[in-house]
């Protein structure tokens, strides 16, 4: 029973190291863009209701076209990565929210939002930001960084 075992685990060893070098090397980048992106966001950046029109939707039809569709891509395969990093070695939450940013698609403010509202997902990001010297994200218009802990 013994050998049968470890034959199993010879025939199964290039597929293991593979899965554990793919799941390092997400880690490893995941370190690095997820806070990358979510340091940059704007403070107010989910402080309105609605979003504000973005500074490329005045290009070139092609142009915002061929701009979605990279986004699109881009987008689909950040929240793969999350996904998978729920269950591996890496920050799938938030690379998940950052491959839903990135991508474009009808209700992905609102879905921001609710993402960003969860406490969880919220104290990381806000915590990543501290770190930055950012101040933390604005969740209602017109407030202010002291203000934070009564609104949520």
């Amino acid at each position: 029973m013994t050998t049968a075992l470890g034959s199993r685990i010879a025939e199964w060893a290039p597929f293991l190291w593979g899965v554990a070098g793919l799941s390092l090397l997400l880690a490893l980048v995941t370190l690095v863009a997820v806070p990358f992106w979510l340091v940059r966001l704007p403070a107010d950046y989910f402080a309105g209701e609605k979003r504000r029109r973005a500074e490329w939707a005045a290009r070139h039809p092609l142009e915002r076209w061929l701009l979605a569709v990279v986004r699109g891509a881009a987008g689909l395969l950040l929240v793969l990565v999350g996904l998978a990093l729920l269950f591996l070695p890496g920050q799938g939450l938030l690379t998940i929210l950052c491959g839903l940013m990135v991508a474009t698609y009808p209700g992905k403010y609102r879905l921001e939002r609710w993402l960003v509202r969860r406490s969880q997902v919220r104290s990381a990001i806000d915590w990543l930001r501290r770190r930055a010297g950012r101040p933390p994200l604005l969740l209602e218009a017109g407030a202010s960084s002291e203000g934070l802990g009564q609104q949520l």
